[in-house]
């Protein structure tokens, strides 16, 4: 079974709305895994508009689960994953000022520095992931990295999915079989959803992980956060 790492960003967002701690981060983050999440992720950014810094270093000691973080790999961000060192960091191309991640890496031409990093988290035992578009070169390329995995951006399929669902799919079908015969293991995020999610995981060959935070607290607000959360563990089951 695909495994379900719910990313807690818009909880923080919610809080830092309002000031306090309502609703307060680590306790949704446990919530998360009680109601069966797999894994809990976050994005510290440096302004740190939703996820603190501080949030990371008191989430490592209470979760049980696979814990991910994910960002560009600015020094502080270095600084901060190794001194938490979860299971999974996953590097995300962000420039400082996006709403919210918008593309992969240029793994060709980043494949250097990429492999730096690489390395150094890798030195620590720390799982590397490097998301990336539905593009089999740049799946090719990551996997001269030295990482672990990649995870597939998965943006455009959730915006075609309505319109050729199909079409939508087959990048993703070609950057997963390439992982595969490369040695990488898969993972995939960004706008999946209850409604999307499980044509994606049905078709999409070796997929470990998917990490889905928006529509999953979106959804939370009508339905619940405990029914949200085994809404999409049945949504990822073998069928």
């Amino acid at each position: 079974m695909t495994k379900l790492s719910v990313n807690i960003n818009k909880f923080a967002t919610l809080r830092n709305a309002r000031g306090g701690n309502l609703p307060d981060v680590i306790q949704a983050a446990r919530d998360c895994e009680r109601f069966g999440a797999q894994g809990i992720t976050v994005h510290p950014r440096p302004d740190e508009r939703h996820i603190r810094y501080r949030d990371v270093i008191d989430l490592k000691p209470v979760l049980t689960t696979e814990f991910n973080i994910e960002g560009n790999p600015i020094d502080s961000f270095v600084d901060l994953v190794l001194e938490v060192c979860p299971v999974q960091v996953t590097l995300v191309p962000d420039a400082h000022d996006v709403i919210t991640s918008n593309s992969g890496w240029n793994t060709k031409q980043h494949k250097e520095y990429l492999k730096k990093i690489c390395r150094v988290f890798s030195d620590h035992g720390i799982r590397t992931s490097i998301f990336v578009d539905p593009v089999t070169e740049m799946v090719k390329y990551a996997s001269d990295t030295g990482c672990d995995r990649v995870e597939l951006y998965t943006e455009s399929y959730a915006r075609e999915y309505h319109s050729d669902k199909e079409r939508a799919l087959e990048p993703y079908y070609k950057a997963a079989v390439c992982a595969a015969e490369n040695g990488l293991g898969l993972n995939a995020g960004h706008d999946l959803s209850l409604e999307n999610l499980r044509y994606f995981k049905s078709n999409i060959p070796g997929l470990l992980e998917v990490s889905i935070g928006h529509a999953l607290v979106c959804e939370a607000i009508y339905l619940g956060l405990e029914n949200t959360i085994q809404a999409y563990l049945r949504e990822l089951k073998n069928y």
